[in-house]
């Protein structure tokens, strides 16, 4: 019997100090999420990343570096671009336009322990 999985996304930001101010982000449901979380190494160079399949429509991707990462990773479309650098450690989520068929995470070096959030 199939899992059903729905997620909810939302996007807070908070200010403090100069600027008091928070406000939250919210993206629709998707009640056909994979709820999934995978645990990849990249290889240096262009790394192809497919969405997950079998009846879920992804629409967002987590990226989440390893703590302590040094090394650059681009988000690219495909790998000829020359794409958008993330942050070495911090988190990006990218929504996600159905279909999506791959992207590319480009690593400069291996980074072994990256995780992507699949909802």
């Amino acid at each position: 019997m199939a899992h059903i999985v729905t997620s909810q996304r939302n996007v807070t930001i908070q200010f403090t100090g100069g600027v008091q101010a928070a406000n939250t982000f919210s993206a629709a449901n998707n009640v056909a999420s994979p709820g999934q979380i995978e645990l990849r190494t990249l290889a240096a160079g262009p790394n192809t990343i497919t969405p997950p399949t079998g009846g879920s429509t992804p629409k967002s991707c987590t990226i989440i570096p390893p703590e302590g990462n040094v090394d650059l990773i681009t988000l690219k479309g495909v790998a000829g671009d020359t794409g958008v650098a993330l942050h070495k450690t911090d988190p990006t989520t990218i929504a996600l336009d159905s279909p999506t068929a791959t992207f590319v995470l480009d690593a400069a070096l291996q980074v072994v322990g990256v995780r992507l959030v699949w909802a």
